[in-house]
């Protein structure tokens, strides 16, 4: 899966502006549009006009396309009754069910044969729900998550609901979405952003997007509805399933040290007490062909970045990201530090994961 953007009919964009962002996010390899058909602010008649000409920019651009629906979106577009049917012909390849539909129906809706996948919301299900639509004898193979998003100020999701959902679905086999910020225009009427977890209203989107993907979600969507051409470059740059990523404020300028940093890195299975160790670090020194000298071996905080010098004899080269303060010793170089924000990627670097450097 791919991240995606977001669109808004009979809202804040006009339709050339809703077409520009569809074709510039394609061209990033950004293959997915969520948006939504039950938006209390939207203009009905604008909506109307705006979905088809939106919905033949996107099978154009080879995009899909998921809406958020209700009960309530027969009446938005005039229908008799809420029809499978009718949206697959409109275009539509995937439809988020936020509410007024009963687990019967979801698992009934499931089993169709149009293609079109149904998107649970990931922010409210339950064990208990998964095991009543697997009875029920739903597709998995045809079933998404995606996490909601929050206009509200304070109202966000906390990290840790948002990991324990995203597990629980990832266990059922279930792929899972969630939602960060832009800061370009956020979205009308309260104008504070949409993301998942509260934490990322204020923090970068590099950092939002990167700490979506470390936390495993299978695609991530800007939900405001006019990023920026350097968000859209982040967006598409970072791709899920593609490890870690971590930015850390580098301690030196040596290019043979920037030159072993910028490796990717796999963290040992045998996980240490206090530090996160890595397969390769020693081998990338033994092949780079140069000594460590030791340099900065003072007191190591959490978060800090080492490579143990020349002193420490056969460990030479080894790379480590503490977990815990340690005491100064003069076998270990200190080369980077992370942030605060950045020290919460840390608890995702279980064992086996990748992850890089960006410098």
């Amino acid at each position: 899966m791919t991240n995606g953007i977001s669109i808004y009919l009979g809202l804040d964009n006009t339709p050339e502006e809703n077409i520009e962002l569809i074709k510039k996010a394609s061209a990033r390899g950004i293959k997915r549009i969520f948006t939504s058909l039950h938006i209390p602010e939207t203009d009905k008649n604008k909506l109307k006009d705006e979905l088809q000409h939106i919905l033949q920019i996107a099978r154009k651009e080879s995009m899909d396309v998921i809406t958020d629906v209700s009960p309530a979106t027969t009446e938005l577009l005039d229908l008799d009754g809420f029809s499978l049917d009718y949206f697959a012909r409109l275009g539509l390849t995937t439809l988020r069910l936020d509410y007024g539909f009963g687990v019967e129906k979801i698992a009934e809706m499931s089993q169709n044969t149009l293609g079109i996948k149904i998107q649970l919301n990931a922010s409210t299900i339950t064990k208990d729900y998964l095991k009543a639509l697997i009875r029920l004898g739903a597709n998995a193979d045809q079933l998404e998550a995606s996490h909601n998003f929050f206009p509200r100020e304070n109202t966000g999701l906390d990290e840790d609901f948002v990991w324990q959902k995203t597990s629980l679905l990832h266990k059922y086999g279930i792929k899972v979405s969630a939602f960060i910020p832009s800061f370009n225009r956020p979205r009308s009427p309260i104008c504070a952003g949409l993301p998942t977890m509260e934490l990322h209203r204020k923090a970068s989107f590099d950092f939002a997007l990167r700490h979506l993907l470390a936390m495993g979600m299978d695609s991530v969507f800007v939900g405001d509805s006019l990023p920026h051409d350097s968000e859209l470059k982040c967006l598409g740059e970072f791709s899920p399933g593609q490890g870690i990523f971590l930015r850390p404020d580098l301690w030196t300028t040596r290019q043979t040290i920037l030159d072993l940093l910028a490796n990717k890195f796999t963290t040992r299975m045998d996980e240490a007490r206090d530090v996160i160790r890595t397969q390769e670090s020693r081998q990338y020194f033994k092949d780079a062909g140069f000594s460590i000298k030791a340099e900065q071996c003072g007191i190591r905080n959490k978060g800090y970045v080492t490579l143990d010098n020349e002193n420490y004899g056969r460990y030479q080269g080894e790379l480590q990201i503490l977990k815990v303060d340690l005491p100064a010793d003069y076998r270990v170089n200190v080369v980077a530090s992370l942030s605060n924000n950045e020290m919460l990627l840390l608890k995702y670097l279980t064992p086996g994961k990748d992850f890089c450097f960006l410098l």
